[in-house]
């Protein structure tokens, strides 16, 4: 029969172990970025863009109706954008940052989900900007209704970007607008039709193939850039990546060994952050994918980034719940706000998610999630803008 004092040894040795484990588990636990937080204004908008705008070498932030001048980011006019009808959304879908007529201060390029009319808002120079006046609107183009997002890229490298539209409606062409003067001095924009079999909501930009080409994704698939000129003749269309309604942008990125790239990618409306493995092509050049899931514990990843924010070298994937996307009415759509990161570790093959701000904290991921340097400490920071709120999160370094 065991006695008493075994009985007490065993006991011991059993809250010793547990101690033991409590502390091994703790100090594997791995750090994380903490972020202040700084609210600057709550409205419906859900873009916005960091570059400088008044010209005192700091960063500022853009974001709809306003601009914030840098450090205080005090909140100074830009432009009026209304309401739509159902009061869910104003009138813009997100901020593009450009000097448009070459005069040295940078513009705002912008256009609307439903209108066809794409602006640019010039920028007044110093006097102006220290007065807070509005900035003049300008017509560039009445282009297509149904668009989902802009994004300005140089798509035949002379160093002045095109404006690439993501239109959520399948049947529309994809299609690049580049800037031109009209003989008048005016600034205008030529359309050029990559595919006519459409996009659908969500695009990215990378190598598929491995040809070494730059390449457009969007829902219904891929288009394979051709050499030469990119505007010369319609691109490649390939159907071996169709995803259901992705995030605006989702990612084309290096996530293992095999000298592929690989697909970072969302339900911008639904549940569901995964990313794709891309396999040896078969035969006949069909690209294959093996799909593994990071999140679906949370919904409405509009928008992802890929950046280096904790330092390592390595990129992380940034995302956040958009606040009320379709109103409510979106899987998840009345949980609340909450934003992430995303550690990909290469020898594990899996990410970690580590919490920006947690449910009900207040940040949500918006249209455009930028990150860049707003304080000077070598230190990645984020702004975001939603329908919570558009914020500064300002990078205090890993913490446990």
């Amino acid at each position: 029969m065991l006695n008493k004092s075994y009985f007490c040894r065993l006991s011991v040795a059993i809250a010793a172990l547990g101690i033991l484990t409590t502390c091994c588990l703790a100090q594997a636990e791995p750090p994380t970025v903490k972020f202040s937080k700084r609210c600057l204004m709550i409205n419906l908008n859900e873009g916005c863009a960091i570059a400088d705008i008044n010209h005192d070498g700091k960063p500022d932030i853009v974001a709809g109706t306003h601009w914030y001048a840098g450090p205080d980011f005090i909140p100074r006019p830009l432009r009026e954008i209304p309401e739509t009808k159902d009061h869910e959304y104003l009138a813009s879908n997100g901020d593009q940052v450009y000097d448009v007529d070459g005069d040295g201060w940078l513009d705002v390029i912008s256009i609307d989900f439903f209108e066809p009319e794409m602006y640019w808002y010039k920028n007044p120079g110093t006097e102006k900007l220290r007065r807070g006046l509005l900035w003049e609107r300008h017509l560039l183009k009445v282009t297509n209704t149904r668009n989902e997002a802009i994004e300005l890229r140089d798509f035949d490298g002379d160093g002045v970007p095109e404006i690439f539209v993501n239109c959520w409606d399948k049947k529309a062409p994809l299609v690049v607008w580049k800037l031109i003067k009209t003989p008048k001095g005016e600034f205008t924009l030529e359309q050029h039709v990559v595919g006519e079999q459409g996009g659908g909501h969500g695009y990215a930009f990378g190598d598929v193939n491995g040809d070494g080409r730059e390449d457009i994704l969007c829902e219904l698939g891929w288009y394979e850039r051709p050499e030469g000129n990119p505007f010369a003749k319609p691109w490649k269309f390939h159907t071996d990546t169709a995803l259901p309604h992705p995030s605006c942008p989702f990612l084309v990125a290096k996530l293992t060994d095999s000298g592929r790239n690989d697909l970072i990618w969302a339900k911008g409306h639904d549940y569901g952050i995964y990313w794709w493995e891309q396999g040896v092509p078969k035969p006949d050049g069909t690209t294959t994918w093996t799909e593994h899931l990071i999140d679906n514990s949370w919904s409405q990843p509009h928008c992802l980034v890929w950046a280096d924010i904790d330092g390592d070298g390595q990129p992380e994937l940034i995302t956040g719940k958009r606040a009320r996307a379709h109103g409510e009415g979106d899987p998840g759509g009345k949980e609340p706000e909450c934003m992430y990161y995303y550690h990909w570790d290469k020898a594990a093959r899996q990410f970690t998610r580590h919490t920006i701000s947690p449910p009900g904290g207040g940040i949500g991921g918006g249209l455009q999630i930028c990150v860049a340097d707003l304080n000077g400490d070598g230190r990645p920071d984020i702004a975001v803008a939603g329908k919570t709120g558009t914020w500064v999160l300002i990078n205090e370094g890993l913490k446990k």
